[in-house]
């Protein structure tokens, strides 16, 4: 069955670092674009960055571009949030998405991993 299996959350100073991992099993990863999204308490789910299938390429919401980079390993069919000077407004539960880059759409999520950001 398909799964998608965050981990690397925790509780972090401002100003730390985090490295979320979302690993994905049971469709073929290479042929999905993948996504982080994260929900704060009270707000709707944001997309944070996300990375084609083909090519690589990326995207980010303004709040964390700089500081936020996807990466993608289909050998190992993960895919990594690397974050960095991370803000207290930068806690949320954290989301793996994935989209199939082709008709139909098929549509996958994790089940969320809490960042902290405090001190």
């Amino acid at each position: 069955q398909v799964q998608l299996v965050e981990s690397g959350g925790g509780l972090v100073q401002p100003g730390g670092s985090l490295r979320l991992s979302c690993a994905a099993s049971g469709f073929t990863f290479s042929n999905y674009a993948m996504s982080w999204y994260r929900q704060a308490p009270g707000k709707e789910r944001e997309l944070v960055a996300g990375i084609t299938s083909v090519g690589g390429y990326t995207n980010y919401a303004a709040s964390v571009k700089g500081r936020f980079t996807i990466s993608r390993d289909n050998a190992k069919n993960t895919v990594y949030l690397q974050m960095n000077s991370l803000k207290p407004e930068d806690t949320a539960v954290y989301y793996c998405n994935a989209v199939r880059s082709y008709p139909p759409q098929y549509q996958y999520w994790g089940q969320g991993t809490q960042v902290t950001v405090s001190s």
